[in-house]
């Protein structure tokens, strides 16, 4: 194994600015899930080229080379590989009960106020012709229901995480290379997944990997390199300088008047941000942004003490319950905009009671997990 990697994992201790990372995605989420939503605008896609879904896969990647990477120097790759594809059934078995209510709840609202473009929205028009083909499809992951796609998505990196995991304590620089190379091919020749009825993923898996695979590295192996060049004033003045054009073509997009003053063909190099396959300015845009930020915040910085910064941590340490609860609550926001008053008081009352949900159920998990831990602790045999 790689003697840095191993060097860098002794030193590894649990660091706060994942779970802060992780809670703002999982809010942002949310947020940006309710259509026709003001709050929405302070989602940090409205400030540059990234977007939370960036900030939640790489921040994933970095937090689970960590908690594996540990497992796996202590207890071999067997052992880990059995833990994480056990993590992959829980994902797989949350997303399949969220995949089977969520259908059906957006059915039964649409039928029952009489509005069937609900359906076409949510992306489950097949849902009223082919229930069992749908649910088939769905069980496959080949179905996209909206706002379900991240947890796909997510699936999809984890089962292949044992493969980069190994390679990265083998050969990380070859393992890095190997992940860009698959980026660079799956744009150049098109490859995605197909899905049901037709299109392909949102997040193509061949590109989104990139943003994970670079979280592990980081995690594994770039975290001295990333310390050493974050002292270098020049590249803080380059990302700086990177953020700050993203935000300036990223306003223009939404801004007729700032956007006259800008050539056409910048702002048809960026926009429509290429989502889909997520265009190499993304992935540029969310590692300036890391840079600075572990640059500006330590991981034993004071204010992640703060009780104000707690639900952002809360969220983020019990993500899965947060973003499961989050998906039904942007459905049912949207819902209440849409049959009552949707006006900005509204919105903002929806986006408060959604985050203060979620928060309340991450909490919940988190205080069941330790009753868990002590009923355990305390058994007898």
């Amino acid at each position: 194994m790689n003697l840095q990697t191993k060097i860098n994992l002794a030193a590894c201790d649990r660091d706060l600015r994942l779970d802060f990372a992780r809670g703002i995605a999982i809010w942002f989420l949310f947020l940006d899930h309710i259509p026709n939503n003001v709050v929405s605008l302070l989602t940090v896609r409205n400030f540059g080229f990234s977007g939370a879904t960036d900030l939640f896969v790489f921040a994933a990647g970095y937090a689970a080379a960590i908690f594996y990477g540990k497992m796996m120097l202590e207890r071999g790759l067997v052992v880990t590989a059995t833990r994480i594809f056990k993590r992959v059934w829980q994902l797989y078995a949350a997303y399949v009960v969220l995949f089977v209510i969520y259908v059906d709840t957006i059915s039964h609202v649409a039928a029952q106020y009489a509005a069937p473009e609900i359906i076409a929205e949510f992306n489950v028009s097949g849902i009223i012709d082919h229930p069992i083909r749908i649910l088939i499809h769905g069980l496959l992951l080949q179905a996209k229901p909206l706002n379900l796609d991240v947890l796909q998505l997510f699936i999809a990196l984890m089962a292949l995480f044992p493969f980069t995991l190994w390679g990265m304590f083998r050969w990380p620089t070859l393992t890095m290379i190997a992940s860009l190379a698959l980026y660079i091919a799956a744009r150049v020749l098109d490859w995605n997944l197909a899905s049901f009825p037709d299109g392909r993923w949102y997040f193509n898996p061949f590109c989104w990997q990139l943003l994970f695979v670079l979280g592990v590295w980081c995690a594994l192996v770039g975290g001295g390199l990333v310390r050493s060049v974050s002292k270098l004033l020049p590249l803080r003045v380059a990302a700086v300088a990177y953020l700050l054009f993203a935000l300036i073509v990223t306003i223009a997009g939404k801004n007729a008047e700032l956007a006259s003053f800008m050539p056409d063909w910048l702002i048809g190099s960026f926009l429509p941000n290429d989502r889909e396959n997520i265009a190499p300015y993304r992935v540029l845009h969310l590692l300036a942004l890391t840079f600075l930020f572990t640059r500006l915040v330590p991981n034993n910085a004071y204010g992640f003490g703060w009780k104000v910064l707690q639900p952002v941590l809360i969220c983020g340490e019990q993500w899965l319950a947060a973003f499961c609860a989050g998906v039904f609550l942007s459905f049912a926001g949207h819902l209440l905009l849409i049959t009552g008053p949707n006006s900005l008081a509204m919105q903002i009352i929806v986006s408060a009671a959604g985050i203060s949900i979620m928060t309340c159920v991450a909490y919940y998990v988190s205080w069941s997990k330790r009753q868990d831990y002590k009923s355990a602790f305390g058994a007898r045999s």
